[in-house]
């Protein structure tokens, strides 16, 4: 009784703060030098982030191998584990190691991070390239037309970030165009842009300024909005610009994976580029209407599982 009342009196805040909500990504925040998979979703995260970690996993085995975990016994020297564990030196000597690999061992190839907007999951990748490992799951899926998520919508290499302030950018994407528009490089584009909770920057004055150094690099470097060879994807996401420059933008319908299973007529007049170098036939067309219908299917099969209709406005992005 008297433990019962004891902890009747507690403050209300005594749990507080012992048990603060945790962020979603783990204490793990999207910022300027990570590389990853953007992907949004249809209000339900945590299924996204479940079926994300599956699908890469799955595709990520299949072009680099098993993901490989060090064992920590295995980093100390034979000298290490002969030592005497009394001895002070040794045994820190092996706790450092351990930890060491026990770090190791949580940076894992695909990892969930905090990304600062909703319906948006960020996943951190290391050792892998997120253009090419993407691009081959978008190929296979339009090959084969088989639908393998449910609350995923787009999925987005991010190649690089940077800060999201005019300067950074402009310094950053000297350096980033490089590959594909540094002559002798060069190619047609399109710049698709998304800004989510961020208001100081001006859509118009990024797409102008992006535009000209891709011009600079190489003034063969053309603007086509309707054959583009590579689609420049600028999402900003707070104070945190996320690039990528993709091909194959249209074939794939603008890497959406609800809508690239589906049949169309233009498939079969089409290859992906890393086929051909065939360009793609179809004009693009505004985000909002696809991503609108995307998320609307996705809702309608998920309704007997009682989820959340989001706003498909959330996943507009815009095409100069």
């Amino acid at each position: 009784m008297a433990a019962a009342e004891a902890r009747k009196r507690r403050p209300k805040g005594h749990f507080a703060a012992g048990r603060a909500k945790r962020p979603r990504g783990g204490g793990r925040q999207l910022e300027a030098g990570m590389r990853g998979i953007l992907i949004t979703c249809n209000m339900n995260e945590r299924k996204c982030v479940g079926e994300a970690y599956s699908l890469l996993g799955e595709y990520g085995d299949l072009l680099y191998g098993p993901e490989q975990f060090s064992d920590p016994e295995e980093r100390l020297s034979g000298s290490e584990k002969e030592e005497d564990e009394d001895d002070v030196e040794a045994a820190l000597r092996k706790e450092v190691g351990q930890i060491r690999a026990s770090t190791e061992q949580k940076l894992r190839r695909f990892q969930s991070v905090e990304s600062g907007a909703n319906n948006v999951v960020f996943i951190r990748t290391r050792g892998i390239e997120p253009e090419n490992l993407v691009h081959h799951i978008l190929k296979d899926m339009h090959a084969t037309k088989k639908k393998k998520t449910r609350v995923i919508l787009r999925m987005l290499p991010i190649s690089g970030t940077c800060k999201a302030f005019m300067e950074d950018m402009k310094k950053y994407t000297e350096t980033f165009f490089e590959p594909w528009f540094k002559a002798p490089n060069k190619g047609t584009f399109q710049i698709v842009y998304k800004a989510r909770n961020n208001s100081h920057m001006s859509r118009e004055e990024v797409i102008k300024e992006l535009a000209g150094i891709v011009g600079s690099l190489n003034p063969e470097n053309k603007v086509d909005l309707n054959n583009p060879q590579y689609t420049i994807v600028v999402e900003i996401i707070k104070n945190v610009c996320c690039l990528s420059v993709v091909k194959d933008y249209v074939l794939f319908r603008k890497y959406n994976l609800q809508e690239v299973v589906k049949s169309n007529k233009d498939d079969t007049q089409q290859n992906p580029s890393s086929l051909t170098e065939d360009q793609n036939l179809k004009v693009v067309n505004p985000e909002t209407e696809e991503e609108e219908k995307s998320s609307k299917e996705v809702n309608q099969e998920n309704k007997n599982q009682g989820e959340i209709e989001a706003d498909p406005k959330e996943n507009d992005a815009l095409t100069v």
